[in-house]
């Protein structure tokens, strides 16, 4: 995630919330958990922050063969994390008429848990100039 300048209170505080529901949505991936309840893990924290309305798409979805693959972790779906599945964690807000923030990771169900399996920096960076 990145701005140019320097940022506004609006970025600051959307990306914060949005980096809150990425954590948030990470730490409740683990087998034996729906993945609807890792979706309302993320879509709580931005509900929360008043922020809802502005997160229109699913948390993330499973990778492998495809981009794009079961499971889908959407609200209310009830598939069951296994280990071994690799799903995106991609939690955004979005504000009409200026943009938005969005923060994307791959993580891997294991047996007790979950690991990140990508190493970007989660911060907001700023670029100088414009």
């Amino acid at each position: 995630m990145a701005v140019v300048g320097a940022p506004s209170r609006t970025v600051l505080e959307l990306h914060a919330t949005v980096l809150a529901a990425h954590d948030a949505a990470i730490v409740a991936i683990a087998p034996g958990v729906r993945a609807g309840d890792v979706d309302e893990a993320a879509r709580a924290v931005l509900r929360d922050a008043g922020r809802g309305d502005e997160f229109i798409h699913r948390l993330g979805h499973g990778l492998g063969l495809e981009a794009h693959e079961a499971p889908g972790l959407e609200p209310d779906s009830e598939l069951v994390l296994e280990p071994g599945m690799v799903v995106t964690v991609e939690p955004g807000a979005y504000l009409a008429g200026w943009g938005g923030v969005r923060i994307e990771d791959d993580v891997l169900v294991t047996e007790t848990g979950s690991r990140r399996l990508t190493n970007s920096d989660p911060g907001l960076a700023v670029i100088v100039g414009g």
